[in-house]
């Protein structure tokens, strides 16, 4: 059985007190329950701050362009069906340069785990406004305040179809250990949205701040109703968290879909070898 030391690469070199701290611990802690191994898992990591993980995290991994992690995600999933796949990102670069691809991964429903480290911010950069800034957020880029209202992750994905979106807290870890053991055990789209304290470029957001306003789900509450998770969502844009599982439901997942699954991986099928045929059918 794996341990969390087996996970564990270089030492992070994350601002002391930043949220990275707890949501890498409780990554490597949720793998760990799942009973995983790191060549058992394919990870993908987007560009900034949560991106250097990369280095702090033993697993079959790649470093993918800002923004395009979640497409790297698919194609590893695609290719082999049966492995989890977790993709890694920041705020900006899954909402703003990735938003696109989220949508559609979204919509269909590709079973793949993207793990957001929201802190408003471009932390890597030095503190630019990020998608998730609220209206008003002065910062170098926007010395004025930005023009702009924020995204709402939840509404946005839950809308475009995603089956299970999930919000969790940097500074609760057992918490967010239980909303990424459940994504990843969904079959299907999964978006787990960490609110996350920015403590060196960020000083709206902080660990107080989130403290007065997240607040857990209670055990009664109906997650697979899409009108009430809707609902529970746009509580977001009134700077009032929900903090659990806002929205799951059952759907066939994209590689479920496709026949040419059904029997075998990709990696496991025979290679195809004649190239110079292909390009003469594509030429």
């Amino acid at each position: 059985m794996s341990t969390i030391n087996d996970f564990s690469g270089y030492n992070p070199t994350w601002c002391p007190g930043c949220g990275n701290w707890g949501i890498g611990v409780a990554i490597k802690q949720a793998l760990v329950q799942l009973n995983l191994s790191p060549s058992k898992v394919g990870v993908v990591f987007g560009i900034g701050c949560s991106g250097n993980m990369n280095d702090f995290l033993n697993a079959y991994a790649i470093h993918s362009l800002h923004g395009r992690a979640i497409p790297n995600a698919i194609g590893i999933k695609l290719a082999n069906h049966k492995m989890p796949v977790v993709a890694i990102v920041g705020d900006g670069d899954c909402y703003g340069e990735g938003g696109n691809h989220l949508i559609h991964a979204c919509r269909g429903n590709h079973d793949i785990t993207v793990i957001v480290h929201d802190n408003g911010v471009y932390g890597l950069t030095t503190g630019q406004v990020a998608p998730t800034a609220l209206k008003g957020f002065k910062s170098k880029s926007t010395p004025s305040g930005i023009i702009e209202i924020p995204i709402n992750p939840l509404s946005l994905a839950i809308g475009s179809g995603a089956t299970f979106v999930a919000q969790s807290f940097a500074g609760d870890v057992n918490h967010a250990i239980a909303m990424i053991k459940a994504g990843i055990e969904h079959k299907g789209f999964s978006l787990i949205n960490i609110l996350q304290p920015c403590v060196t470029f960020n000083k709206i957001n902080t660990y107080q701040y989130y403290l007065q306003k997240v607040y857990k789900l209670p055990l009664n509450y109906k997650k697979d109703n899409f009108k009430t998770a809707v609902e529970k969502s746009l509580e977001m844009n009134e700077e009032k968290f929900p903090l659990g599982i806002v929205y799951e439901t059952d759907k066939p997942s994209y590689t479920d879909q496709l026949p040419q699954l059904e029997k075998k991986t990709l990696v496991e099928k025979e290679r195809f070898s004649d190239f110079e045929k292909l390009m003469i059918d594509f030429i």
